[in-house]
């Protein structure tokens, strides 16, 4: 990658899209951030000149195509797209209405899959790029309370794994980025967090006590947000992105006990088809 590639960021309003940006406009790098308020962007970000700032709801496909175009008539170029606007809404399935599931799939999968679609003949005509899509551990381990959030981070998995394959042979590669529990807005009530829309009576205890275990981590997670995103500057600047960036410590000890599990059941499954003997 060059020493001045243009960056653009989806939610640099707040949490670690506003640190990605600083990274990226620290390290050289020209960058067009975005978010639902460019008025509340540049506040959030500062004044650089490299800088431009851009409205966008990554959930509106013509909002993407108009923010592409800014981009390009501003720089010339996209060189690293980074999916990270989300949100959260947390809850047990029944208790998730579905409103709230088609809300949570709209900005968390749907999003970055509008974004993408409208950059991507940008990066093919240049043959080179990176998209990097901020997923989570919930895309890798289904957990309690995360019904929604696990979904939509599942199917980015499947789909930012299958896109470096088309992709590929243009000369652009993905990362698929699954932080932990970062110091982030993730848990902030009313702004990426929200909570169940349903009572119902036999998950009300656990519901009440899940919600106010969360509201006293917040803040004081263990991952430090400026940290990983400098981490993701300095990927991108070596031009060799792995498909998956496993970011804490958390995620990773998770990730090998998921795998022991896995492997388990492989081992177990083995046996049964051996005792049931069905593969020709």
């Amino acid at each position: 990658m060059s020493n001045n590639n243009v960056w653009l960021v989806t939610g640099a309003s707040r949490g670690l899209g506003i640190d990605i940006v600083q990274s990226a406009l620290a390290a050289g790098h020209s960058v067009v951030a975005t978010g639902r308020s460019a008025a509340k962007v540049s506040a959030a970000v500062g004044e650089h000149e490299n800088l431009l700032t851009v409205a966008l709801d990554v959930t509106d496909p013509a909002a993407a195509e108009s923010a592409v175009q800014a981009a390009a008539e501003r720089f010339g170029r996209i060189d690293v797209l980074v999916n990270n606007a989300g949100n959260f809404y947390a809850g047990y399935f029944e208790n998730i209405s579905p409103e709230q599931m088609s809300a949570q799939m709209d900005t968390n999968f749907f999003g970055p899959l509008n974004v993408t679609r409208a950059v991507l003949p940008v990066m093919r005509e240049q043959r080179s790029g990176q998209v990097i899509t901020i997923t989570s551990a919930a895309g890798l381990m289904g957990q309690e309370f995360t019904a929604a959030y696990a979904a939509s981070k599942f199917a980015l998995e499947g789909w930012m794994e299958a896109l470096h394959y088309d992709l590929a042979p243009f000369g652009i590669s993905t990362m698929a980025v699954e932080p932990g529990f970062f110091r982030t807005e993730l848990l902030v009530e009313g702004s990426s967090t929200i909570w169940p829309a349903l009572e119902i009576t036999d998950y009300a205890e656990r519901t009440t006590q899940t919600i106010e275990a969360w509201k006293g981590m917040n803040g004081l997670q263990g991952g430090d947000p400026k940290k990983l995103a400098q981490a993701l500057v300095t990927l991108s600047d070596s031009g060799q992105l792995p498909l998956r960036f496993l970011a804490g410590e958390d995620v990773m000890a998770g990730v090998e006990q998921n795998l022991a599990t896995i492997q388990s059941q492989i081992n177990a499954h083995r046996e049964l088809s051996a005792s049931l003997s069905y593969d020709s």
